[in-house]
């Protein structure tokens, strides 16, 4: 039974938590990890099943009806469709999802479905062989597209596909990309550009904004028009294509924050309970449940933190300041 929703001072209801399972990652897109000397945490300081499934389930209890999956990369995580079984079961869980580079969906696709998943969004940039490698420092994308075709014949659900947009760099990927998802009946977002690789790479000029994608994709293709009676909540600003072959999504966290709307809050893969992918602090969930707090005290320190949330990240002033921890490391 939930006593009362997750709000915050600024009267938004929480009930999307997203789970890091892991900080590592196999491939080193430039826009989240370095090449080399990257510093992952202690396999003894993340977070067992156990203590996911319990956070999870106390979670639950204070209203939170969808999850999310991330990491670092979740398929890395060894025995990770144990945990979605785990996950799929809670009471009160409505929507369970995960977020891959796809690199293993070729062999997990199978094992990730039959505990009960249904909903995929996997990174991919492009379908430039050459430019894959350029981004994410490994020659991959035969893997990934090879996942993402296992996930279709599997028949999940939803399948959509994550592509980071930066300027000057990915526009020949636009519309073939586009095309792609097309054919294969999953939904593209294209997510700006965002300052969270904690190595000093990002440049507001280095960002190729939505209503630039939006028009390319209306005159190559088919015009876009706004999805009615979207969630307005979703991270996601959803499009249909006029002649009806699908959905484009956008994720303009640059040029159109969705702060007043965010639902979401997030736990990285060493336990610590973040309000904002931007937040500057956090909240140490392990520490109390290594050292035996009941779920009580752990419910009040989600609520703590929640109720403390700030209105926003305010990217486009001169107060933003990144994270302190770079994406790999707080979770997708």
């Amino acid at each position: 039974m939930i006593e009362a929703p997750l709000i915050d001072s600024f009267g938004r209801i929480h009930d999307n938590l997203r789970i890091s399972v892991t900080d590592r990652c196999n491939i080193r897109c430039f826009y989240c990890m370095p090449e080399t000397d990257v510093h992952f945490v202690p396999r003894a300081e993340i977070l067992d099943f156990e203590e996911i499934e319990r956070f999870a389930r106390i979670a639950a209890s204070l209203g939170v009806t969808k999850l999310r999956v991330t990491g670092g990369e979740p398929l890395l995580r060894r025995d990770l469709p144990a945990l979605i079984r785990r996950l799929a079961a809670i009471p009160g869980i409505r929507d369970l999802a995960l977020t891959t580079n796809g690199v293993l969906l070729p062999q997990l696709a199978g094992p990730l479905y039959d505990a009960g998943l249904r909903r995929l969004n996997v990174h991919i940039d492009t379908l430039d062989r050459e430019r894959f490698a350029r981004i994410t420092r490994r020659d991959d994308l035969p893997k990934v597209l090879a996942g993402l075709d296992a996930a279709k014949r599997l028949g999940y659900a939803a399948i959509k596909l994550n592509a980071v947009a930066v300027k000057n760099l990915v526009e020949p990927d636009i519309v073939p990309l586009a095309r792609y998802a097309r054919e294969n009946g999953f939904e593209p977002r294209y997510i700006e550009f965002m300052p969270l690789d904690a190595q000093g790479l990002w440049d507001r000029r280095k960002v190729l904004l939505a209503d630039d994608i939006i028009e390319t994709l209306s005159r190559e293709i088919s015009p876009l028009i706004p999805v009615p009676n979207r969630d307005p909540r979703a991270p996601a600003t959803e499009y249909q294509y006029a002649d009806g072959g699908g959905r484009v999504g956008f994720i303009a966290s640059v040029s159109r924050p969705f702060c007043l709307n965010c639902n979401r809050l997030r736990i990285t893969a060493d336990g610590k309970l973040r309000y904002c992918l931007f937040a500057i602090e956090e909240d140490d969930v392990k520490a109390l449940m290594r050292s035996g707090a009941p779920d009580g005290e752990i419910a009040t320190l989600v609520r703590r933190n929640v109720a403390g949330k700030w209105e926003g990240h305010e990217i486009n002033t001169a107060r933003f300041v990144p994270p302190p921890r770079p994406m790999y490391q707080i979770g997708g």
